[in-house]
């Protein structure tokens, strides 16, 4: 008798929908056009370009802009469909989209900042425009007159910029790990906060204004979801990337985050569940499982006449412990390790198999990812890489 054949579960995972090529350098940031089969995109080799599917189901440019400088950074509104381009000689220079995106209008330039600008954030209610620089500048102008209106010295240069239109909370991630809050006025702004978590520099911010929280990617490859809102200082740490993480994007009406990084990885978290902070990791001078000394603790070494032992730490409870007493290892998803991380012998034996329940997908993009953005309305994700391609997925198998 024939063996039966179980078919294979399904894999659920993104579909690419088309790849966008054609820049001759680096696509430092692109969007996609809401209600159209469109991309917008700007790059270092100083173009802007609006891609549209053709009949073909190919994308070819409708609009091939040079600027008089290498493009670092963007920011299109659809409502106005007015676009703000960020340039490596510090201007921001402003344009307006014609409807069937065949032309782009010269509205005004900003001499924004003294060098290049790194994120740039128009808010049409307001008619601000929001900038960062090379400068360690955070700027921000009046949309209608062009004046500036004010400005801030942030400690190191900023790679993260967002802003909560109902407080005028703005949140600057910078180059030394650091996020500051300003509340910002008409013309002036006032230090709220700053907080620090990352071991490496804050490569991105996302701003989930329902739930008032804020997540901060950074080049030590973990993210961050600070709860602003529940005033409590809440930190979630999520080990998820093997490489620095790049950018990020959150699904509000799923509540998922998307986090991409340099590797290629895109990694989907399920951030409705309860999640737990790590603990702080504990000082000892000796093992607090078996007493036995750490190599610094030379008294305890001479009376016991034993070797000192390297310290290490359990992820779950924070303690600190020799390596005879954490041999195990485990991933804890409602602590954001994914991974498997070294846990002391009893916390393994503690963490059920529902503990151990991944909270995240992985998927690999095939490229090294710099920017991303998400289109909630249709589910898709677009993707540019260091390999000067756009890619476009159908993100529904996975975020919903």
């Amino acid at each position: 008798m024939a063996a039966e054949i179980q078919p294979k579960p399904l894999t659920r995972k993104p579909i690419l929908l088309q790849r966008v090529e054609g820049s001759q350098e680096v696509v430092n940031m692109a969007v996609i056009v809401p209600k159209e089969e469109g991309v917008i995109s700007v790059s270092e080799d100083r173009t802007v370009r609006v891609w549209l599917k053709r009949d073909s189901g190919q994308y070819w440019p409708s609009i091939y802009h040079a600027m008089p400088s290498p493009c670092s950074c963007m920011s299109f509104n659809p409502e106005t469909r007015r676009l703000s381009i960020g340039l490596d000689n510090g201007t921001i220079s402003e344009f307006i989209l014609s409807e069937d995106y065949n032309k782009m209008t010269p509205v005004k330039n900003y001499q924004a900042h003294q060098s290049r600008v790194t994120m740039i954030l128009f808010v049409l209610e307001l008619e601000w425009v929001l900038s960062t620089g090379q400068d360690k500048q955070f700027a921000w102008h009046c949309s209608e007159s062009g004046q500036r209106l004010g400005g801030y010295r942030t400690s190191a240069v900023a790679s993260g910029l967002q802003f909560d239109i109902e407080t005028r909370h703005v949140f600057i991630g910078d180059h030394s790990g650091q996020v500051t809050i300003l509340k910002l006025e008409q013309e002036s702004c006032t230090l709220v906060t700053t907080f620090r978590g990352h071991t490496g520099g804050v490569t991105a911010l996302c701003w989930d204004p329902v739930q008032r929280v804020l997540f901060s990617g950074s080049s030590d490859h973990s993210v961050i979801m600070w709860d602003i809102g529940g005033r409590k200082g809440t930190a979630i740490e999520l080990q998820g990337h093997n490489d620095k993480v790049q950018a990020l994007s959150y699904a509000q009406h799923t509540r998922q985050l998307i986090s991409c990084g340099g590797d290629g990885g895109i990694v989907v978290w399920n951030m409705d569940v309860q999640r737990q902070e790590t603990p702080e990791w504990l000082d000892s001078d000796s093992c607090q499982k078996c007493d036995q000394p750490f190599f610094w603790n030379f008294k305890q070494m001479w009376d016991s006449k034993k070797i000192g032992l390297r310290q290490h730490h359990c992820r779950k409870c924070g303690k600190a412990v020799c390596g005879k007493c954490s041999s195990k290892r485990s991933s804890i998803p409602l602590m954001g390790f994914e991974f498997e991380v070294r846990v002391c012998d009893s916390c393994h034996e503690a963490i059920t198999d529902e503990e151990r329940a991944p909270t995240a997908t992985f998927h690999d993009s095939k490229h090294n990812i710099v920017h991303v953005h998400f289109d909630a309305t249709r589910g898709w994700l677009l993707t540019s890489g260091t390999d000067k391609v756009i890619k476009l997925w159908d993100m529904t198998p996975v975020v919903s």
